[in-house]
């Protein structure tokens, strides 16, 4: 199954984030220690440039993996995300045409 995940940011984190960037980045690799594949992703900002977030287009056996994925990215454990959506894509969402996936898949 392959989910949209925006993550929204509380505002004034910047400092937090910097110092979780490493250990957020080691999860996207990770999957979340397998929990899901994260197939591509981005900071979210708002119109003025700041930041507002992270999304992701992950691939995940369940929704509940997906939200443990979410819910356990030291971005998140460490207060900075202020909300998290889970938006499930169709059946036709074509994942194949992502080249180069930020989590390695068991098979590459």
């Amino acid at each position: 199954m392959f989910f949209l995940m925006r993550c929204l940011h509380h505002k004034g984190r910047d400092a937090a984030r910097d110092t979780h960037r490493p250990s957020h980045g080691a999860w996207v690799q990770s999957g979340g220690e397998g929990l899901a594949v994260v197939l591509i992703g981005s900071a979210l900002i708002d119109e003025a440039g700041s930041p507002l977030g992270n999304f992701g287009i992950l691939e995940a056996a369940t929704r509940e993996k997906a939200q443990a994925f979410a819910e356990g990215d030291p971005f998140n454990r460490a207060g900075i995300v202020s909300a998290i959506e889970l938006t499930q894509l169709p059946d036709t969402f074509q994942a194949a045409r992502i080249s180069d996936p930020m989590t390695p898949r068991k098979n590459d």
